[in-house]
């Protein structure tokens, strides 16, 4: 199975297959409105323009499930990142993207990149890691989504190439988003 053979929801409910992104560089991200790390929304969009005519395509996945940051609905969710952030690359349905209930595009994902650690230079590293030993624990075992902002680059063939963690921002990634294009 490759990544071209999952299937998703935009906002609104309709099915696209990730086939439609065939030949593009894609960084695949599960987003919340309500985190320390949603700022990294703006610089997300900054990639998205800068990048996007040499074949760059960003798509976000909204996920609930830390710490129930993401209360907003799919319509409001976009709304909210275009308002707020000038997003205007695709926003999917709000999805689980860890544990049981993962969607499989996310538990593909997980297993093609393992975890590698937090950036632990980045500002929020601390609290974030506070948060995960006192509140979730469970959330460092294996390979699967530790929190909100997890990036994923895929390259044009759909390699799996790189996984950056929420303490990775978005303009870090650039050079290896260039050596793509």
């Amino acid at each position: 199975m490759t990544i071209y053979d999952y299937k998703i929801k935009t906002s609104s409910g309709l099915t696209r297959g990730m086939n439609r992104y065939k030949g593009k560089v894609m960084l695949i991200v599960n987003t919340a409105t309500n985190c320390g790390f949603t700022p990294q929304l703006e610089d997300l969009q900054k990639i998205q323009a800068r990048y996007e005519e040499q074949g760059l395509q960003v798509l976000a996945f909204p996920s609930n499930q830390f710490d129930d940051q993401e209360p907003l609905k799919d319509g409001e969710i976009t709304e909210y990142c275009a308002l707020n952030f000038g997003v205007n690359f695709p926003i999917f349905k709000k999805i689980d993207v860890r544990d049981k209930d993962a969607h499989p595009l996310f538990q593909y994902l997980s297993e093609q990149k393992s975890f590698e650690g937090f950036n632990t230079e980045h500002p929020t590293a601390k609290l974030l890691m506070a948060i995960l030993n006192e509140k979730y624990p469970h959330y460092m075992e294996g390979n699967s989504i530790k929190w909100n902002f997890t990036k994923f680059l895929v390259n044009r063939d759909g390699e799996v190439v790189q996984r950056f963690e929420s303490t990775t921002e978005p303009l870090e990634m650039e050079e290896d988003i260039k050596a793509l294009l």
